[in-house]
């Protein structure tokens, strides 16, 4: 059985990749020209497959939505594991990976964008899915900050570094020593609460 797999694997077409170059393609449709343009032909021709081989993943619009909030809940607990095991602890993690990366974008970043143009249409899962992510998010550093009014200055901190760099509002990105003292105020924040307030 193990060859036969393996040699049906070398003569079929990575369906995977395809699948993952359709999201792709949703994605950068998205967030270049809007949910609207985001048809399924475009998405098609953006992504190299034809309209069949987009159906064969995805069989209508809401199936490539639903997609999309797959991958979001994937990514995000990939972060969710890195938060978890930084050598600098969550909180550290959290602020620095919280200003957006300058041209281009990570997959995370990606996702999270493309999700938020949905969600501003009549996508009401798109929203809970992104409620979610924040929630998740805001879960892991209780964890780590046994105090919710800590917890979520410490999430409105990182809300409010990713919105002034993704949105260009803000005319400086925090550099390495504008990052640094940051966290060291929120470090002192948390070890204010007292030994009782946070979790080693």
């Amino acid at each position: 059985m193990a060859p036969r797999k393996a040699e049906q694997k070398d003569h079929r077409p990575d369906l995977a990749s395809a699948r993952d170059r359709v999201l792709g393609a949703f994605e950068a449709l998205l967030i270049s020209d809007g949910e609207r343009a985001s048809t399924l032909d475009a998405v098609a021709a953006r992504a190299g497959v034809s309209k069949g081989g987009l159906l064969y993943h995805f069989a209508s619009k809401d199936a490539l939505i639903a997609g999309l909030i797959e991958r979001l809940h994937v990514l995000v607990e990939v972060d969710i594991e890195r938060m978890r095991a930084a050598s600098n602890g969550v909180v550290d993690y959290f602020i620095r990976t919280s200003v957006a990366s300058a041209g281009s974008p990570n997959e995370l970043e990606r996702t999270i964008v493309a999700c938020s143009c949905l969600a501003q249409g009549a996508h009401p899962e798109v929203q809970k899915a992104l409620r979610s992510v924040q929630a998740s998010w805001l879960a892991v550093i209780a964890d780590t900050v046994d105090d919710p009014v800590v917890a979520r200055v410490v999430m409105l901190v990182g809300d409010g570094l990713y919105f002034n760099s993704a949105t260009g509002l803000s005319d400086e990105t925090p550099d390495s020593a504008s990052m640094d003292a940051l966290v060291a105020v929120l470090t002192e924040l948390v070890a204010s609460r007292g030994p009782s307030h946070a979790k080693p």
